[in-house]
């Protein structure tokens, strides 16, 4: 292998980032770069570590932003960073993005997940809600999501048996 082979890149999450951060650094460029339907995936992917990474109130609502993308992927991999930015601003757009039933079910067990991830009991009644949605993917999502809040108290989600 050759000295300038590229290493995956590690983040501060200690995920391994489909994409590195963009070099660039301000949250209006990179959401305009988010948002850039023309852009290659990759770069688009660049921006969302990158806002991630910044772990602002206002690089977690430029990511919120990034879910009029026409591309299920990416709108995945935005629920999934804001999971790991636990930042509570993002709730309303997760909320909303679970509670869409024209998402696609991937966007919609990653915002679940997301939701748990954030650790904001007040999400409680809403994965309860959609626990019992008629997708798999998506109730087992809540549960995960209710069983890691639950965790964090000491306790486990009791899933209800129909």
């Amino acid at each position: 292998m050759s000295n300038d082979a590229r290493i995956p890149h590690v983040s501060q999450y200690g995920s391994v980032d489909p994409a590195p951060p963009s070099p660039l650094t301000r949250i209006s460029e990179l959401t305009e770069r988010l948002c850039d339907e023309g852009l290659p995936m990759f770069q688009r992917m660049r921006a969302v570590f990158s806002l991630r990474n910044e772990r602002s109130d206002e690089a977690c609502l430029a990511l919120c932003k990034g879910f009029t993308s026409t591309s299920a992927l990416l709108r995945h991999e935005i629920a999934y960073v804001l999971g790991q930015m636990q930042n509570t601003v993002a709730l309303p757009t997760l909320i909303e993005r679970l509670g869409d039933d024209k998402e696609h079910v991937m966007v919609r067990h990653e915002a679940a997940e997301a939701m748990g991830a954030i650790g904001d009991r007040s999400v409680l009644p809403i994965l309860e809600q959609f626990s019992l949605d008629p997708l798999p993917e998506v109730a087992e999502s809540c549960i995960v999501a209710l069983d890691l809040l639950a965790w964090v108290e000491g306790a486990e989600f009791e899933e209800i048996q129909c």
